[in-house]
């Protein structure tokens, strides 16, 4: 038998040749040798799922709460004084604005020999406006949720029974 056929059998790795320690102690000192040595890799893979660990139930609830509130409030007041004017016009005379005072023209036919436009009088009216805070109490809700924890075990709310 040859000193190959004494050698352990090692599977050829793509055609190469591969030392034993056998080889490696035979060789001199001045022979370079080489190793192959095979690595191997983990690969992990990470998956998830759904597990239930336990419920909550939500409800809301509406909570009314009487607050005083205030707001500025505008008010318009007119004043209407009548001015006698007594005097005789041909046409009616248009409605007219002085400064903040709409003067408003009343007239009157009067019957004489023969007929004519008397403008009995003017309406003076002038606008006022005022401003005052006014307190009104008023009703504003506001909802919370409110969670509770439910044990695993008892039933979800859907296969609740009411009663």
């Amino acid at each position: 038998m040859s000193n190959q056929a004494q050698r352990p059998s090692v599977p050829p790795h793509d055609g190469e040749h591969v030392p034993v320690l056998d080889d490696v102690m035979r060789s001199s000192a001045s022979t370079v040798s080489e190793e192959v040595i095979p690595l191997a890799e983990e690969i992990a893979t990470v998956g998830k799922r759904q597990v239930v660990t336990g419920r909550v139930r939500v409800q809301t609830v509406t909570d009314a709460i009487e607050e005083l509130v205030h707001a500025d409030v505008q008010r318009e007041t007119v004043e209407v004084t009548r001015v006698p004017i007594d005097r005789m016009v041909e046409t009616t005379p248009e409605i007219r604005t002085e400064g903040d005072v709409t003067i408003l023209p009343v007239v009157e036919e009067v019957l004489v020999v023969e007929k004519r436009l008397v403008l009995k009088e003017e309406l003076h009216i002038r606008r006022r406006i005022t401003t005052e805070t006014a307190e009104v109490p008023v009703t504003l809700r506001k909802q919370r949720a409110i969670v509770e924890r439910v044990a695993l075990d008892s039933p979800a709310p859907e296969e609740e029974i009411p009663q």
